[in-house]
């Protein structure tokens, strides 16, 4: 009969099972919930979690489990797990585990394998998982011994959240993790003494330098980008663009760092900020096709970047000035660094402030028609701005392709970002939604076209 506990005494002392090994690993690193879809090559890795309070959640296909990780990652701020059985189960998951990759996720993936005594013999689902996994993670490997399993899941932890932060894949055969090995053979890394600090500032020398250059800038602009909230940045950034009084602009997961309405948060005139900018700040977001590659940046401005990736400094475009490091702690270290000396160019850039606001002013008056049409078919960007309308504070809103994000950007404003607080879209209050409902939807779920104004039926 299976025994439950982490631990059994034997002649040779207590022994310790691969899957509890695992399950220790995890705990040590604060994580408290694991993704999974139930297979037969890690069951023992359930046992472990069971033991170590760890929850398990099982989906109905990996992928789900993959997507949950990486949302789960990304709103909480701690590493997202995910595990999987062999061949298929991990191969689900893949899509998954390339998004976390794009978006610079922290995300541990362990997979199945079959037995390393049937290497290569035909074993069940088996696959070349770690070659299938590599291009898309940050580190892919295979732990080749029971007493191995948790320093390999401290070091895959390791590599996840290295520069940049991303997915990691650690594949475990069968008979390594089945396996029972003397607890005093296992290494176990201790909690928070197997990496290095992740808020470097790099080089101070930097620090003053870009002080410098800002100080003497009259008309700078700051872009935010994912990784401001991946390093749970914001209020830093907030902090520095109110310091120095510089205007904002978010992209990515950046978006909702300023509130609706704070003076120096932007969202129409990012175009004209860089056409127009002597500095410009590119915080945490790659020159990729948001960015034209870097070719939508005024050519001749002086242009800093920051990220957490030297591989993304430069890449696609000339800096005249690159760092590498946690964006809040260098924002922060910047912000001190200006005090007393940013106030000097205040006047000119309080002008800059004003014409980007009324040029935000004008480009709003110019979609106000789109905004308010009662055309039928319904425009797509009335339906933007009566989403935000719609809106609360507590509301989280999710466009499903580029043309619904892209039409909506325009008119949705993020409330708050979501800090470690997941909502679920059927509990949250919007106002009278039955009518909404009954309004653009009849009993075969198609729109109601002899409504007058379906997506404002109190009219």
């Amino acid at each position: 009969m299976a025994t439950t506990g982490e631990t059994k005494k034997e002649a040779t002392g207590p022994v310790i099972s691969g899957g509890h090994l695992v399950a220790k690993a995890l705990k040590n690193e604060g994580v408290d919930v694991i993704w999974t879809l139930c297979g037969g090559h890690i069951i023992d890795i359930y046992d472990g979690c069971l033991d170590e309070g760890i929850k398990i959640i099982d989906v109905r296909h990996e992928q789900v489990a993959a997507h949950a990780a990486d949302g789960y990652s990304r709103q909480s701020g701690k590493i997202g797990c995910v595990v999987t059985t062999a061949g298929p189960g991990t191969t689900n998951a893949m899509t998954g585990i390339a998004n976390a990759f794009r978006a610079e996720s922290p995300l541990l993936m362990i997979g199945g394998q079959g037995a390393l005594s049937q290497h290569k013999m035909g074993s069940l689902q088996d696959l070349p998982h770690v070659d299938i996994m590599s291009p898309i993670t940050k580190f892919a490997a295979t732990v080749p011994h029971t007493e191995r399993i948790a320093d390999m899941v401290s070091m895959a932890f390791r590599e996840s959240v290295n520069g940049a932060p991303g997915p990691v894949y650690l594949e475990i055969p069968r008979d390594v993790l089945d396996a029972k090995v003397p607890l005093e053979r296992a290494r176990i890394p201790k909690p928070g003494a197997y990496r290095a600090s992740t808020k470097s500032i790099g080089d101070p020398a930097d620090i003053e330098r870009l002080a410098d250059i800002l100080a003497k800038s009259e008309r700078p602009a700051a872009l935010f980008g994912t990784q401001v909230w991946t390093c749970r940045g914001h209020d830093a950034a907030v902090e520095f663009c109110r310091a120095l009084n510089v205007p904002g602009y978010m992209n990515g997961s950046g978006r909702g760092i300023f509130a609706p309405g704070d003076p120096h948060g932007f969202n129409r005139t990012r175009s004209l900020a860089f056409d127009k900018a002597d500095v410009i700040l590119i915080v945490g977001c790659p020159f990729d096709f948001r960015l034209g590659y870097g070719r939508r940046l005024r050519a001749d401005a002086t242009v800093v970047q920051i990220d957490l990736d030297y591989r993304n400094v430069g890449k696609n475009r000339d800096v005249s000035l690159g760092m590498v490091g946690d964006c809040g702690a260098i924002l922060k270290a910047v912000e001190q660094a200006a005090s007393g000396r940013a106030s000097k160019g205040n006047a000119q850039r309080a002008e800059w402030m004003k014409e980007l606001r009324a040029a935000e002013a004008k480009a709003y008056e110019k979609l106000l028609p789109s905004f308010k049409s009662e055309s039928v078919p319904i425009n797509p960007y009335r339906v933007a701005y009566e989403i935000n309308e719609f809106l609360t504070d507590n509301t989280v809103y999710i466009g499903d392709g580029g043309d619904v994000v892209t039409i909506t950007a325009t008119a949705v404003e993020p409330r708050m970002l979501l800090r470690r607080r997941l909502v679920r879209h059927d509990r949250v209050g919007h106002g009278n939604r039955a009518a909404l409902q009954a309004a653009v939807y009849g009993g075969d779920r198609q729109q109601l076209r002899d409504e007058s104004d379906p997506l404002r039926p109190d009219r």
